[in-house]
């Protein structure tokens, strides 16, 4: 068997991955989020949350290979390199970075054949709904979207959001704070200019604390806003939508599609 044997995931994305590919066997600890598949969570110890680890328990397990995601790993990643672990940190922030992930850890675990057969698949669905926005929009404009992924502060969506409500058929209420990697650097300093942009669709993701649709709608001076008085306030759950990985290319921009699409349809009779 090609690969490493005994892989840690400190973040979901890569566990669903190695799900979807047939290699769960490999998997001998997750994290505490992990909730696709539903089956992992049963199946394997979880040994870390998403900014700490349980050291000492990961090494137990005794891992070949450690997957974690982005710089805010890179004390954990840290941590085990000095025990002699190795520790593959991907830094995916977009849809392509996403698919290369995906990739790379199908050739790790000897799956690159199926990984692509994969990847190609979800690639097609993409360009299906991209195609049907299309259509869409030549019968009505594209809705300006905005997806929160905090509330207090406001904060705006990461780079594989943006892309994939524009692929749904939507425009992202800021398309200038996407590209910021880190969360402070998407918090929107003055809550009105989200008033002033005047979003057609609010979509929010609390990164796992429920949204609360009636406490947006009641913000003070928002409502005038278009997505408020149209009762068009809907939420995408944290794990469909903000793991960089299969989720948010499947289920995640199909969610997004489908109100999108709805929206559409209402704005349609309004005319």
């Amino acid at each position: 068997m090609l690969g490493p044997q005994r892989i840690v995931c400190l973040t979901e994305e890569t566990t669903e991955w190695l799900y979807l590919l047939g290699e769960e066997r490999r998997i001998v600890g997750i994290s505490g989020y992990t909730v696709r598949p539903r089956r992992a969570r049963e199946e394997k110890p979880k040994v870390s949350a998403f900014l700490s680890a349980k050291i000492d328990k990961i090494l137990e397990l005794k891992p070949d290979c450690v997957f974690g995601f982005s710089d805010l790993q890179a004390d954990i990643a840290a941590a085990l390199i000095r025990h002699g672990v190795q520790v593959t940190v991907f830094n995916q922030r977009s849809v392509a970075e996403i698919f290369s992930m995906m990739y790379q850890v199908a050739a790790m675990v000897g799956k690159a054949e199926l990984g692509m057969q994969l990847i190609a698949e979800m690639q097609a669905k993409l360009l299906q709904i991209n195609e049907q926005s299309r259509q869409l929009n030549k019968r009505f404009r594209r809705p300006v979207v905005y997806f929160e992924e905090w509330d207090t502060p406001n904060m705006s969506c990461i780079a594989w959001v943006s892309e994939l409500i524009g692929i749904a058929g939507g425009d992202d209420c800021f398309p200038e704070l996407a590209a910021m990697p880190l969360g402070k650097g998407r918090i929107i300093a003055d809550p009105l200019e989200i008033v002033r942009r005047k979003p057609d669709i609010i979509f929010g993701s609390w990164c796992g604390k429920k949204f609360r649709p009636e406490h947006v709608a009641a913000r003070e001076g928002w409502q005038n806003v278009p997505a408020v008085v149209n009762n068009q306030l809907f939420e995408i759950k944290s794990p469909d939508i903000l793991q960089p990985g299969p989720a948010a290319l499947t289920d995640g921009v199909a969610r997004m599609h489908k109100i999108i699409m709805s929206w559409g349809e209402f704005e349609k009779t309004q005319k």
